[in-house]
Formats: structure tokens, C-alpha cells, sequence
């Protein structure tokens, strides 16, 4: 197949007229004025062409959970994202007991390597049972656990080496040197935590790289105390952002994107299961979470993930005063590149998967395509 005409989102970040082949199932070659070469042509002039978009902090949608432990549970997830434009995941474990945490990966790996349709589930985020008490947020406290190497490895054998990102507290018992282990496997987030600047730096001297849901459950900033906020500024370290509106004002939004600029920031849905469902009463991690208009919450009203997709998350931001190509690449490669999956995904790059949308001037999706084949 051959795109046409159209304005196709550039791995720098800029919009270009070019044409873009696709041949089984991959790029195969972006450029001005390609010729035919009895290729199915599809024309979309006047329309943008951009990468599937990527989200690397899901933990369900659609009334599913990737910690169900069944493959109905993460078919359904799977079918959800990609009706939204999201072509690939990071299905995200939550803090449960290490005996379903076993079931879930397990099931994760039948999963993946079975998997036939829906949005390409890559590998998984394990966030928890490795975070503080006090920063928490809906993790239930008589799960947590020091950082324990043996039980990610374990985790990491039975999703068949899928873990791609693991998010933990520095400050807990065994969290430095589990940093320095882990970060040789997977990226690993700084998440949860009550450490300070200097401690949070020093996770990333460990080899820390990226940051969970940035000012969510961690200490935030001010002139005399930097807090893990104010470590994030001062290192070069990716962060994720959750733009539902409801967990970060868009002043601090726009603030934030000042200054990490266009190449660090990570939008994430954060979403459970009640994404894309109507408001009541759903369950995470074994807790009840109470949906309405939009916003999810425990019953003591600490918000509890988000009902957003990376879509929504997009044309938010944008409303929010964020430039189009900005928040594009924050749904695209930027995130690909902290999880270490930019080698397959994230961009129109000849080698890449073909997993391309068209959409108008408002990124309202279009047609989609997974691998090149129309959804």
C-alpha cells in the first residue's frame, strides 16, 4: 500500500508532505513523490498521517483488568485500545500478593504469544508491590514489599522476558541495588516515593531513567525543598503525564512542558477498567473505585487512575495550549523511547511496524492500521 499526499508526522516532530509505503506489515519507504510501483494507493490528501499511538501505563479498559488473569480480560483490552488509535501497551500489573502476581504474568505470556488482533500488547509495566506506604495512592498497603530482585526476575521469566518497565520507591528497603539490577533488564521508573531531590537523583545515578505519573504520589516542588518534582527538572530523566484534567491542572501542564521540553514528557492513560464505560462502581486491585463524570476514586476520594485513553489525552493537551506536533510526539515516540521499544514502534520509520493513523487538523482518528492492514 502506498499513502499519498497526505502530511505525514516526521520522527522529529514536524509535519512533512511525503508519501509512505508500507509492505508486509512494516515501513518500507517514506518520501516525496514516491512512485506506484503497482502498489494499492491510498490517497489522503489534506489529511495527516501519524503513528498508532503508544501507551506504556494501562492498567485496563473497556471493563477489563490485565490483573483479571484471563485471556478474555486482555482480548477485550486489546480490542478497546485499538478502536481509540492506541496500536500498542504496556499491559500494567498492580500491587497484589506475588501468587496472583504469578497467575497474571502467566497469563500475560500465553497471551502474547498467542495474541491475534486488537492493539499489540508488547510487554508489560509492573508498578508495585515495590512502593512507599505513604505515597501509595490506590495500592493496597498489606501488599507492598521491600525491593525483592528475585521476585521481578521470577515475574519477568514467566511473562517471557516482557517486563519493560518496572516502577519502584528508591527509598524502601533494597531499592538502590535493586535499581542497579533491574535497570540492566528493563527501564525502570521512579514511582510512589517520598524520596527528595538528592535521593531521587541518586535513583537515577543508579540507573533509574524514567519517572511514573510525575507529581502523582511522589514529594512535589518548592524554592527550598526540589522534591522528587524538582529532580525531575534537573535531570535529563523521561516523565510521564496523566491529562485527564483531574490529576494535574493544565497551568501545570503547560508549565511542565516548558520545561522538559518536546522530548521527555510521556502521555499515559493510567486508565482501569472503567475506561470507556459509563460511571459506577468498578474494581482495582481488589478495591472498589467510584467512576463518575470522568473522574475515578476510592472511597476515601484518592483518585484511583483515569478513565481516559492516549487519544483523549492528546486532544486534551492541545485544548490545554500544547502544540499539536508537541503532544504527538509525547503519545508516540517519546514513550517508545522510555520503554525501549522505539526500535518497533513510535514513528513512521522504514524497519517500524506499519501502525499508522489518518486524522484531521483536530486528530480526531480517521482510519487506522495495524501492521498496514485497515481496522
Amino acid at each position: 500500500m502506498l499513502f499519498k499526499n497526505g502530511l505525514v508526522f516526521m520522527e522529529n516532530g514536524a509535519f512533512e508532505k511525503a508519501d509512505v509505503r508500507v509492505k508486509d506489515g512494516k515501513i518500507a519507504e517514506v518520501g516525496p513523490n514516491l512512485p506506484e510501483n503497482g502498489d494499492e494507493v491510498k490517497d489522503i490528501a489534506g489529511k495527516r498521517l501519524v503513528p498508532g499511538f503508544v501507551d506504556i501505563h494501562s492498567h485496563g479498559c473497556g471493563g477489563s483488568d490485565f490483573c483479571d488473569g484471563t485471556q478474555e480480560a486482555l482480548q477485550t483490552m486489546a480490542d478497546t485500545y485499538l478502536k481509540a488509535g492506541v496500536t500498542t501497551t504496556l499491559g500494567t500489573s498492580t500491587t497484589l500478593q506475588p501468587d496472583t502476581l504469578r497467575k497474571v504474568f502467566r497469563n500475560y505470556r500465553q497471551f502474547a504469544e498467542t495474541q491475534t488482533r486488537g492493539a499489540r500488547m508488547i510487554g508489560v509495566n509492573m508498578e508495585g508491590p515495590f512502593l512507599s506506604v505513604k505515597k501509595r495512592g490506590a495500592h493496597i498497603l498489606e501488599y507492598l514489599l521491600p525491593a525483592d530482585f528475585d521476585l521481578f526476575s521470577e515475574l519477568n521469566e514467566l511473562s517471557g522476558g516482557r517486563i519493560r518497565q518496572v516502577d519502584l520507591a528508591p527509598e524502601i528497603e533494597n531499592g538502590m541495588d535493586f535499581i542497579r539490577k533491574a535497570s540492566k533488564v528493563c527501564t525502570v521508573c521512579v514511582a510512589h516515593t517520598t524520596a527528595g531531590y538528592d535521593q531521587t537523583l541518586a535513583a537515577y545515578e543508579a540507573g533509574a531513567t524514567s519517572n511514573t505519573h510525575m507529581y502523582n504520589a511522589m514529594v512535589g516542588f518548592s524554592h527550598r525543598e526540589p522534591g522528587t518534582v524538582g529532580a525531575i527538572f534537573d535531570s535529563d530523566t523521561y516523565a510521564e503525564l496523566i491529562c485527564d484534567g483531574f490529576h494535574i491542572h493544565p497551568a501545570v501542564i503547560r508549565a511542565t512542558f516548558k520545561n522538559l521540553g518536546t522530548d521527555r514528557i510521556c502521555l499515559i492513560s493510567d486508565s482501569m477498567r472503567a475506561a470507556g464505560c459509563p460511571n459506577g462502581t468498578y474494581e482495582l486491585g481488589e478495591q472498589d473505585v467510584f467512576v463518575k463524570d470522568g473522574k475515578a476514586t476510592l472511597a476515601d476520594g484518592t483518585i484511583a487512575g483515569s478513565v481516559i485513553n492516549v487519544h483523549t489525552a492528546v486532544q486534551r493537551v492541545i485544548s490545554f495550549g500544547i502544540p499539536m506536533e508537541t503532544a504527538l510526539k509525547a503519545a508516540t515516540i517519546n514513550p517508545a523511547r522510555a520503554a525501549k521499544i522505539d526500535g518497533v514502534v513510535g514513528s513512521i520509520v522504514p524497519g517500524k511496524y506499519a501502525d499508522l493513523l489518518v486524522v484531521d487538523d483536530d486528530v480526531n482518528v480517521e482510519e487506522i492500521y495495524l501492521a498496514g492492514v485497515r481496522q
